[in-house]
């Protein structure tokens, strides 16, 4: 019993005693995040804290119909909402596709003409279009927005600095669409907050928080004198006022877009698996993998998120053997029960430190709002993606850091939600609201 006990001691400090070596720090970054969030931003570094020139509505959308656009990291979603006059939404003719441009780099008119493909099918159904564009915008006061950057490996350099409303209607009206009043442009984040608010008005303020292909948040901000307050949009993966460890900088230089989303890229779907490989490819070259596990992984080219999380979701047990018919990647480089032991604990580090840096965000949202002072007016946070709901304990530990953090030691009060089909419902609000 000694022995074993000591065994996983001396794993546990050998891997902790790695990650310091290398910089790789799993803890609360809030300083960091508000420190980011306040400083000057023509240097455009940093997270952008976009205004949308949108407030919070306070009335319900009643008897209107409206197409919704839904351009995620992985996923290209469409459909009609009509509001009854209860204020509920209907969702019909709902299609979904994959996110152009993932497979290789597009130009501008290519871009917009698959989107304009997607949907082709809703032609003239609604006279306003609600397009949510999950990528860094700048958002106009006419409710455009223009592209600042592209994350999340799509490849559609050539629509940076456009506006992507205007060149979608111009694509449209080319293809004879007749009776589009107005395409309005907003974040993911954006929709997720609305779709709060439509659902829930019991609470103080609201957040929209994304954590799946991609990441980043949206809060409501008061100090502008306006009673329902501005709504906006952090861009939170392009923080980047954090120490990135080592590991951070060797997966970087194989994304699409290396040197941008800093943050996002040690958090969000679309990077977490490829920072664990850099993380295993590290330690097979400092020994801490048997030579037979070191020499397979540093043959690995590649590794996902979901790869990474169903290891982790494998050996949750504390069941550590190497399975006869397993098909996952790292469980087929391991040689021996150590190797598993070692490559667990390294990954669910780095899950554990995606929790701590998504719940630093969150954090910070809440202090800026100002909001959520007591438990009876809490600050409704509505989440949405898979890598907050479906990773190994990463929607427990950001809950749980967060509580800390906000609520134990500064008495902010909030509550994480979840709302079915929230992007599409409150991006059809933003396409009503104007």
């Amino acid at each position: 019993m000694n022995f074993i006990f000591n065994t996983l001691f001396l794993q546990k400090f050998v891997v902790k005693s790695f990650l310091k070596r290398h910089h790789f720090y799993s803890k609360m970054i809030v300083d960091e995040i508000l420190t980011d969030m306040k400083k000057p931003k023509p240097k455009k570094s940093g997270q952008d804290m976009s205004e949308t020139w949108m407030s919070v509505p306070q009335k319900d959308v009643e008897g209107k119909k409206v197409i919704v656009i839904d351009a995620g990291g992985t996923n290209f979603r469409s459909c009609l909402i009509s509001f009854g006059k209860d204020g509920k939404p209907e969702i019909t003719e709902y299609r979904k596709n994959s996110m152009p441009a993932l497979e290789r780099e597009y130009s501008k008119d290519e871009f917009f003409s698959a989107i304009a493909d997607r949907i082709d099918y809703l032609k003239d159904k609604a006279q306003k279009i609600g397009f949510c564009f999950s990528y860094s915008l700048d958002m106009k006061r006419n409710h455009d927005a223009i592209v600042n950057a592209l994350s999340k490996e799509v490849k559609a350099r050539s629509i940076i600095g456009l506006a992507v409303g205007k060149c979608l209607k111009e694509e449209l009206l080319r293809r004879g669409w007749k009776s589009i009043e107005k395409i309005t442009v907003c974040n993911d984040t954006v929709s997720a907050l609305l779709a709060g608010k439509s659902a829930l008005n019991e609470y103080d303020s609201y957040i929209g928080f994304i954590l799946g292909t991609g990441m980043n948040a949206a809060f409501v901000d008061y100090s502008k004198n306006t009673e329902d307050g501005q709504i906006i949009v952090c861009e939170s993966g392009k923080c980047d006022t954090f120490q990135l460890s080592d590991f951070d900088m060797d997966a970087d230089l194989r994304t699409a877009v290396p040197h941008q989303f800093p943050l996002e890229k040690c958090c969000s779907g679309a990077y977490l698996g490829n920072t664990v490989l850099s993380v295993l490819y590290f330690a097979a070259r400092e020994g801490l993998f048997s030579p037979v596990a070191a020499k397979k992984l540093l043959e690995l080219k590649e590794l996902s998120t979901i790869e990474a999380d169903d290891f982790l979701q494998f050996y949750k047990t504390g069941k550590f053997y190497l399975p006869k018919d397993s098909k996952n990647p790292i469980s087929l480089c391991c040689a021996n029960k150590k190797d598993i032991k070692i490559a667990f604990l390294l990954i669910d580090s780095c899950v554990d430190r995606c929790a701590h840096y998504a719940a630093s965000i969150l954090a910070a949202a809440l202090v800026t709002c100002g909001k959520g002072k007591s438990p009876e007016k809490k600050v409704c946070i509505v989440c949405n993606g898979t890598t907050f709901y479906k990773t190994f304990k990463v929607r427990e530990r950001i809950e749980k850091y967060l509580y800390r953090w906000t609520t134990k030691k500064r008495g902010i009060h909030f509550e994480t939600i979840f709302i079915q089909d929230d992007i599409i419902i409150g991006t059809a609000r933003v396409g009503l609201l104007f």
